[in-house]
């Protein structure tokens, strides 16, 4: 699966190497593999940190039942049980009914106490108000049968009785919002079932625990030299080892705090698996466009000099249209019947510098001499030049150039040369795996 785009670029370039067009990355491959000479291009570079974890289920959900006032509360039925699938909406047990009925009488009652107090509270309060009686005598207002703390306690007691209803209404509402029945918040299966029909539990009690089987995520160890390249939302890709597949990822959680044994300096970063429908739509993205009537650079070249008739080159293309089709339902078979567990061991590589249409040379031209790099490079004529440049980031087969060299040139690789090290250390993963690129195409 992984080298399917490999594949499908080789079927055009082998097709066309037969017509002695030569590669992509040197016009001369005998001259190259003789004096080891490479040509600069302009490719997609990117630095990995690579670590091994294992899958573990990134969506779970708890269900519990929640009788609201009650302590106790009988379980009446479960009608899942463990390892089944389910969907959005399905009832998954239920509570007793007339035990739920009993909750929701005893809420209204409530309700309607509170409302009782509250009249009666303002009736007192009413009542002790016109008891008062305020004489005016000229300029001076005497008052009789007036106690300040009597009307003060006859107040709060008017609020207290507000709040008690305010509270019997928002638990009556809590109540009719909740149901005797545990439905499936999503699609998923079931993973744990705690309780039977029958059972006498507290209010609260997880009866059933949900999973979504297309949401995984996986943690690794990141070392303290290489955490602080490691940003949320950043780019990443999970290798499962026995399916022999590599899926997109995110990095969706950074440990705050590290992980010590032995005296060695860990963070645990998490990065969650896209769903593998996205798979087939990458697949799809990496096809070569066959419809849009071009033929290819290799191709055309060819015609162009007379190595093939156009009628050829149509025909070429035709077969290998249909070589793609046939590749691109075989993948997409195979990523349909693919089943990720928890539990798999997979290899995590996140992207900490990338480098796009940046100009690149292979590790092996880049000498040293005292801090500076520099690389031979070869003239039209023969003659070689050393060159001083300036380089960016490295993974394990190529440097980025940012200045000192332009696309085309030639730079030779000498034998038994010392290399420089590279500029990033965070360490390439060598594979080219199937959504990575390294180089030059």
């Amino acid at each position: 699966m992984k080298v399917l785009k490999i594949v499908l670029i080789a079927l055009v370039l082998c097709s066309v190497s037969v017509l002695s067009l030569g590669c992509f990355f040197n016009s001369d491959s005998e001259l190259e593999s003789e004096q080891k000479v490479a040509t600069v291009q302009r490719g997609d570079l990117s630095v990995e940190i690579t670590a091994s974890g294992n899958l573990s289920l990134s969506l779970m959900e708890d269900l519990a039942f929640d009788m609201p006032g009650a302590q106790e509360i009988t379980v009446a039925e479960v009608l899942v049980e463990e390892g089944d699938s389910v969907e959005e909406g399905q009832v998954l047990a239920t509570l007793d009914t007339s035990e739920w009925a009993d909750m929701l009488t005893n809420l209204e009652l409530s309700l309607i106490q509170a409302e009782i107090s509250l009249k009666n509270a303002e009736l007192s309060l009413a009542q002790a108000e016109d008891e008062f009686v305020t004489l005016v005598t000229g300029d001076i207002v005497y008052s009789s049968n007036y106690d300040d703390d009597e009307i003060d306690i006859l107040e709060l007691r008017v609020e207290l009785a507000e709040a008690q209803l305010e509270d019997a209404q928002e638990a009556l509402d809590e109540a009719q919002q909740k149901s005797p029945e545990i439905t499936a918040p999503f699609n998923g299966f079931i993973t744990s079932v705690n309780v039977e029909g029958g059972d006498e539990v507290l209010s609260g009690t997880v009866a059933v625990t949900i999973a979504d089987p297309d949401k995984f995520e996986a943690d690794i160890l990141v070392s303290e030299l290489d955490i602080a390249s490691v940003e949320l939302g950043g780019t990443a890709s999970v290798e499962v080892d026995a399916l022999d597949i590599t899926v997109p990822a995110e990095v969706t959680h950074i440990s705050p705090t590290a992980t010590i044994q032995s005296s060695v300096v860990n963070y645990t970063v998490r990065v969650e698996l896209e769903p593998l429908d996205t798979l087939i739509e990458q697949q799809q993205a990496a096809m070569p466009d066959m419809t849009s009537g071009e033929l290819p650079e290799p191709i055309q070249q060819a015609i162009d000099e007379g190595q093939m008739t156009q009628e050829e080159a149509e025909a070429m293309m035709e077969q290998m249209e249909q070589q793609m089709q046939q590749a691109q339902a075989e993948q997409q078979a195979v990523i349909e019947n693919i089943q990720l567990r928890e539990g798999l061991t997979v290899t995590v590589s996140i992207v900490t510098a990338e480098a796009t249409d940046a100009l690149l040379v292979p590790n092996g031209a880049i000498l040293t001499r005292g801090p500076q790099n520099y690389v031979q490079v070869m003239s039209s004529d023969g003659t070689i030049e050393d060159r001083t440049i300036t380089t960016g980031i490295s993974d394990w087969q190529y440097t980025e150039v940012t200045d000192g060299l332009s696309e085309g040139e030639q730079v030779l690789i000498p034998e038994g040369a010392t290399t420089a090290e590279t500029t990033t250390q965070q360490g390439g993963f060598p594979g080219g795996m199937m959504f990575r690129t390294g180089g030059p195409p």
